[in-house]
C-alpha cells in the first residue's frame, strides 16, 4: 500500500463529494425554476490491480445525470399563453441567432413585436395553419417551423368566399302570385340577410329571397345592398325541390340543386352559399347561416387548445386560427446536453430530435394556463446536502490519515 495512493485516494473522494454537493447547490437554487429538471450525481469506482498481500487504493468518479423524463406538477395561471406539456414531450424553441433547443419551461408571453417568447428569451415554434392550411412537418427536422407571433393576423381583412345554411322554408306556405318570376323584393314567400366581408374587410349585407313557386319547389335568390340581383333566375340553378316522401322526409331531392354562387361586390372570386342542409318540414321559415371571412381588427387575446392550435381572437369576436405548436422528442431524452436558458440541445447519446404535433406519434398534449414546476424535493436534496458533507469530511480525515503516517515515516530518518 502506498501513503501516497492512501491520500490519491481521499483527494479523489472529496473532489466526488464537491461534485455531489455542487448537483445539489444546482438543485436548490432552481427549485423554483419552471420546467427545471433536477441533476444527480452518481458515483463509480476505479480499482487498481493489487499484488499478493498489498491492496493499492484506488479512486472514485462521477457522472452527473438529468431526471428530463421524471415531470413536474402543474401549477395553474391566469394566462393563456402560459403552456405545459403533458406527457411526453419538448417545446420546440429558438434564440436570436436562429438555432432551436428543447425545453419544458413554458412560460411564454408576446414580446414588442408579437412573438411567444418565454423568461429566457427563447422564441416558440410552430407551423404556420392561417388560410386553412394543414401543417406541413417535417418528422425528423427542424423544417418548416416558423416563430409564432399572435399580431400577424391583426388589422387585416379575409374575403368571405363560402357560408354554410341550415335553413327550414315552411311548407304550409301559399305559392307566390307570379311563380313565373324570379325570388326578390317583389316577390317572395320568405326573407332574410347574411353579412359578408369583401376585400378590405367591408361589411357586405347579402338579402336572400325564397318563393314558393309550387308544391315543393321553390326559387331562391341573392341580392346585393343595392338591390341588384347576383343570382340569374329563375331557373335550373337557382330551383329547390325537396322529397316529401318516406326516404326524403322534406330534405332536398336527389336531383335538387344544392346550393348557390354568387359575386360579392368589391370581394374576389365566388361566393358559394351552401344549401344542402336545407328542408321543408312542418315548421315555420328559420335560416342560420356560418360564414368565413373578417373585418379587419385588432387581437383582443390569444386560445390555445390542447392540440395546441393557436387561435387569434380579434376585438370584433373573429376567431382565426393561425399557427400550431410544435412538440418534439429523442429516443433517449435523459442524455440531452442542458444549456444556458433552461433548454436542451440534442446528441449522439440522445438520438436525433422527432418532431410532431400535440397528440400524436406518442407525444403529450398542450396545457394552456399551466406552468409545469421544477421536479426538485427540496428535502430529498438537503438530506443529499448531509451526506455530501459527511462524505467530504470523511474523506479528508483518510487524507489527513495518510499526511500524518507520512510524517511518521519521514521523521523515523531522525
Amino acid at each position: 500500500m502506498s501513503l501516497y495512493g492512501v491520500m490519491r485516494t481521499g483527494v479523489s473522494g472529496m473532489n466526488a463529494q464537491s461534485n455531489k454537493l455542487s448537483t445539489v447547490s444546482d438543485n436548490i437554487a432552481n427549485v423554483n425554476t419552471v420546467g427545471y429538471k433536477r441533476a444527480s450525481t452518481e458515483f463509480s469506482s476505479l480499482i487498481l490491480k493489487s499484488g499478493s498481500g498489498n491492496y493499492d487504493s484506488g479512486a472514485v468518479e462521477t457522472t452527473v445525470r438529468y431526471a428530463i423524463t421524471d415531470p413536474g406538477n402543474l401549477q395553474f395561471t391566469t394566462s393563456t399563453t402560459d403552456l405545459a406539456v403533458q406527457g411526453n414531450g419538448f417545446f420546440v424553441v429558438q434564440d436570436t441567432n436562429g438555432n432551436n433547443f428543447l425545453t419544458r419551461a413554458g412560460s411564454f408571453v408576446p414580446d414588442n413585436s408579437g412573438n411567444l417568447v418565454n423568461t429566457a428569451g427563447f422564441q416558440l415554434m410552430g407551423y404556420n395553419i392561417q388560410n386553412g392550411a394543414a401543417p406541413n412537418v417535417a418528422a425528423n427536422g427542424f423544417g418548416g417551423l416558423q416563430v409564432i407571433n399572435v399580431n400577424q393576423m391583426a388589422l387585416q381583412a379575409s374575403p368571405s368566399t363560402k357560408a354554410t345554411v341550415a335553413a327550414n322554408l315552411d311548407p304550409s306556405a301559399a305559392v307566390v302570385a307570379t311563380p313565373a318570376a324570379a325570388a326578390g323584393p317583389g316577390n317572395y314567400t320568405s326573407k332574410t340577410s347574411m353579412v359578408t366581408y369583401d376585400n378590405i374587410g367591408n361589411a357586405v349585407t347579402l338579402d336572400v329571397y325564397a318563393a314558393k313557386t309550387g308544391a315543393n319547389t321553390w326559387d331562391v335568390e341573392v341580392y346585393d345592398p343595392s338591390g341588384a340581383a347576383l343570382t340569374t333566375g329563375p331557373s335550373a340553378a337557382t330551383t329547390f325541390t325537396f322529397d316529401v316522401t318516406a326516404a326524403g322526409k322534406g330534405t332536398l331531392a336527389a336531383a335538387s340543386t344544392k346550393s348557390l354562387t354568387v359575386a360579392i361586390p368589391g370581394g374576389s372570386g365566388t361566393f358559394n352559399i351552401d344549401l344542402s342542409a336545407m328542408t321543408q318540414v312542418a315548421s315555420s321559415f328559420d335560416f342560420k347561416a356560418t360564414v368565413d371571412g373578417n373585418a379587419p381588427s385588432a387581437v383582443e387575446k390569444v386560445n390555445i387548445d390542447d392540440k395546441g392550435v393557436v387561435t387569434a381572437v380579434l376585438k370584433n369576436g373573429t376567431e382565426l386560427p393561425s399557427f400550431q405548436i410544435a412538440l418534439a422528442t429523442v429516443p433517449s431524452p435523459d442524455h440531452l446536453t442542458p444549456e444556458v436558458g433552461n433548454v436542451y440541445s440534442p446528441n449522439l447519446d440522445s438520438g436525433n430530435v422527432q418532431v410532431g404535433l400535440a397528440g400524436q406519434g406518442g407525444l403529450g398534449t398542450i396545457q394552456s394556463g399551466a406552468l409545469e414546476d421544477s421536479n426538485v424535493d427540496l428535502a430529498d436534496e438537503l438530506t443529499s446536502m448531509i451526506e455530501a458533507q459527511r462524505g467530504f469530511t470523511a474523506n479528508s480525515k483518510s487524507f489527513q490519515t495518510g499526511a500524518d503516517l507520512l510524517d511518521v515515516v519521514v521523521n523515523l530518518k531522525r
